[in-house]
C-alpha cells in the first residue's frame, strides 16, 4: 500500500533579477547565513548541473539532517530537489524552486514541496505540513531580504587562529566540552548545553563583551570529530541578523592550527541604538570584528594552554 502524497506551494515576489535570486538558491553552502532554519550545509558531490548535499536544519524546533540530490537548471531557472533518505516522520520529500521574471524586472518565486508521511498517520502529516509551512515562509522572506540588498557591505567574514603543539583530538575535546567553558573562559558567564542526538548540541550562553556589557545567545552546534565544529546562532546579539561560525583543526607535524571562523550579517537599523548616535555600519563592522575576535582568540589561547599543559603532564608521567 503506497503512502498518500501531499503537495504544497509557496510564493513570493522579489525585487531582484531572476539570475541573482537563482544564484542565492544554488549556492547551498551560503544557506546558513541566509535561511533561518538551515544550520549547516555541505556539498558531497557535484557535476555542476547535479549535486548531492547534506543539510542540517531545524523543523518544528527539532534539528534534523538528511542528504538530498539537486538538479540545477540555470537556463530555465529551476532547481529540483529530492531527499535520498528522510528522517521520521518524513517518509519522502521532494520539490522544486521555480523562478519567473516579472514585468517590473523582479522575480516571481514558487517553492513546491511534495511529501509522504510515515504510516500515513495524521499526526505525522500535520507535523510535516507545519514544518514545511513555517520553514518555507521563513526562507522566502529571507530570500527576499538577501536578494534585495544593494551590496555586501552588511556581510562580515573573518578568522583567527593559534598553533597548538598537542594532538588535535585534545583540542577538539576542549572546544566540544562547552559545558565547562564558564570555569575555563573569562568571557563566558553562563552556559547551558543539551545533546539529545550525539554530535548535535543546543547551547544557551551569556557572554561578557570587552566594554563590560553582556548578551545572551543561543546556538546549534554540529561536531565532526576530531577536526571541525560548526554552529549557527539561533538567537543573535542586537547588531546582527545572522551569525554562523566554525572551529577547525588543521593538522601539522608538530600539532594543529586551531582556527575560529565567523560569518556575520549586520543589522543596520540597530547600529545607532547599540553603538550610539552617529555611528555607522563601518563602526559596527569594527565593533563586531573586535568583540568576536577577542572572544575567539581568548578561547583558542585557553584551549592551547589547557591542552599543552595536559600533554606535557602526560609525557612527564610516562618518563
Amino acid at each position: 500500500m503506497s503512502s498518500q502524497a501531499h503537495q504544497t506551494a509557496h510564493h513570493a515576489t522579489i525585487g531582484a533579477t531572476p539570475e541573482r535570486v537563482y544564484r542565492i538558491i544554488a549556492e547551498v553552502t551560503q544557506w546558513p547565513r541566509i535561511f533561518g532554519p538551515t544550520v549547516h550545509a555541505e556539498v558531497l558531490e557535484t557535476t555542476g548541473i547535479a549535486e548531492r548535499i547534506r543539510l542540517w536544519a531545524t523543523a518544528n524546533g527539532q534539528v534534523k539532517t538528511w542528504v538530498s540530490v539537486r538538479e540545477l537548471d540555470e537556463e530555465n531557472l529551476r532547481i529540483r530537489f529530492s531527499q535520498e533518505v528522510s528522517q521520521h516522520p518524513v517518509a519522502s520529500m521532494s520539490g522544486e524552486w521555480i523562478l519567473r521574471p516579472t514585468p517590473e524586472g523582479g522575480t516571481a518565486v514558487e517553492l513546491i514541496h511534495e511529501f509522504t508521511a510515515v504510516d500515513d498517520r495524521p499526526a505525522n502529516v500535520q507535523w510535516i505540513s507545519t514544518a514545511v509551512e513555517n520553514n518555507s515562509t521563513a526562507e522566502l522572506a529571507a530570500l527576499r531580504r538577501t536578494a534585495e540588498l544593494p551590496d555586501d557591505s552588511l556581510l562580515l567574514e573573518f578568522t583567527d587562529e593559534v598553533v597548538v603543539r598537542a594532538p588535535g583530538a585534545e583540542v577538539y575535546r576542549f572546544l566540544y566540552e562547552a559545558a565547562q567553558w564558564p570555569e575555563r573562559l573569562p568571557h563566558v558567564a553562563r552556559l547551558e548545553l543539551t545533546e539529545d542526538v550525539p554530535g548535535i548540541q543546543v547551547m544557551s550562553m551569556d557572554t561578557r563583551t570587552p566594554d563590560g556589557s553582556s548578551h545572551t545567545t543561543e546556538s546549534i552546534r554540529v561536531g565532526f570529530p576530531d577536526s571541525l565544529i560548526v554552529y549557527k546562532q539561533t538567537t543573535v546579539p542586537a547588531l546582527m541578523t545572522a551569525h554562523t561560525g566554525f572551529w577547525r583543526l588543521d593538522e601539522r607535524p608538530d600539532g594543529v592550527v586551531a582556527v575560529a571562523g565567523h560569518t556575520v550579517v549586520l543589522k543596520p537599523d540597530a547600529v545607532e541604538a547599540v553603538l550610539g548616535r552617529g555611528k555607522t555600519v563601518a563602526d559596527a563592522r569594527d565593533y563586531v570584528r573586535r568583540a568576536l575576535g577577542t572572544n575567539s582568540s581568548t578561547t583558542l589561547r585557553a584551549a592551547r594552554e589547557h591542552v599543552e599543559a595536559r600533554t606535557a603532564a602526560a609525557l612527564s608521567g610516562a618518563e
